[in-house]
């Protein structure tokens, strides 16, 4: 009967084992990101209006960036909130 240490500790090593995120822009070849592409953008913010992490989105760092300004652009043209909607009881 195993050990129960090393029951945990493998149990450990396949939860890091976990598959990487890959960057969709990287995939598409994006050279830049267009901040008029609201459909698109709007996938990057969480529903609180506010912009979703590298390690949650698989974005990498060059593009995250990219997505930060990007969001922000549109933000300050009306394209994409600043905030949430108000909750209706």
């Amino acid at each position: 009967m195993p050990s129960p240490r090393s029951r945990r500790e493998s149990a450990d090593y396949y939860r890091d084992r976990r598959r990487r995120k890959v960057c969709n822009f990287c995939v598409d070849k994006a050279e830049s990101i267009d901040y008029k592409e609201v459909n698109r953008l709007r996938r990057y913010l969480s529903e609180r209006a506010k912009i979703e992490p590298r390690r949650k989105t698989g974005t990498c760092a060059r593009h995250q960036r990219m997505l930060t300004t990007a969001l922000k652009r549109a933000r300050h043209v009306a394209l994409l909130p600043y905030a949430p909607q108000h909750l209706r009881p």
